[in-house]
């Protein structure tokens, strides 16, 4: 009787130790899979960050391509830029030039106008003055033919002689006049310093003071202007 209580005590023990053993197995077993899942998870972990990291990386590579592509496109506009500043200040530059060179050939065009103007103008003044001397002296050619006749005549005739000078001379007088020449006023006038040369004074009560008593030359004038003043005696 004590043998089969033993034989099932140790029956018991042995079925208790193996479940234990069992247990324990069993729970190894669990800690080895929870293990596994835990490696497994963080290897698809390791693998999803390397995976993000990779991606995360081609973004970056990509971001940074497309900005790279952005700034070298800012860049060539800013070229293309400089470029059409370039271009159009040249342009611009070539526009003035050619207006500069515009108005340098106007003022050498203008210069050679005016050097050819003066030129001509003296050469019209020269020859106007030809005409205006020959003018005038061909008036006084028939004055010296009749002061040659007078002086080739034999006559001694002091009357004749007298009367033929006193025509010359007013045929002399005549051509002045025609030419506007006018004799100046002076005898009894008043003494005007534009007119008259005062070379002599004299006490005279019979006119009033500054009056001209006494001319010494004719003074003649063509207009306004005096070619030869009056010289003349002024009473005080």
């Amino acid at each position: 009787m004590a043998e089969e209580e033993k034989i099932i005590k140790d029956k018991k023990t042995t079925e208790s130790e193996e479940s234990a053993k069992s247990k324990k197995t069993a729970e190894s077993k669990r800690a080895t899979e929870n293990k596994n899942t835990v490696k497994n998870e963080k290897t698809v972990e390791d693998k999803n960050t390397a995976e993000d990291k990779k991606k995360n990386a081609s973004n970056d590579i990509a971001d940074n391509a497309e900005q790279n592509a952005q700034e070298e496109s800012i860049i060539d506009n800013d070229e293309n830029k400089s470029n059409d500043e370039i271009d159009k200040l040249k342009k611009q530059l070539e526009e003035k030039e050619n207006e500069l060179n515009g108005y340098i050939d106007i003022a050498k065009r203008i210069k050679a106008e005016f050097e050819n103007y003066k030129k001509r103008t003296l050469r019209e003044k020269e020859q106007l003055y030809t005409d205006i001397t020959g003018e005038i002296v061909s008036k006084f050619l028939p004055v010296i033919d009749n002061l040659e006749r007078a002086a080739a005549s034999d006559s001694e005739d002091v009357e004749s002689m007298s009367k033929g000078l006193k025509m010359i001379l007013k045929q002399f007088n005549d051509v002045l006049s025609k030419e506007g020449v006018e004799e100046i006023e002076a005898m009894g006038k008043e003494f005007d310093p534009n007119l008259h040369n005062a070379v002599m004074h004299t006490t005279d009560e019979s006119v009033d003071e500054g009056v001209i008593v006494e001319v010494f030359q004719k003074g003649y004038k063509i207009k306004d202007k005096v070619i030869r003043h009056s010289v003349v005696k002024v009473a005080n």
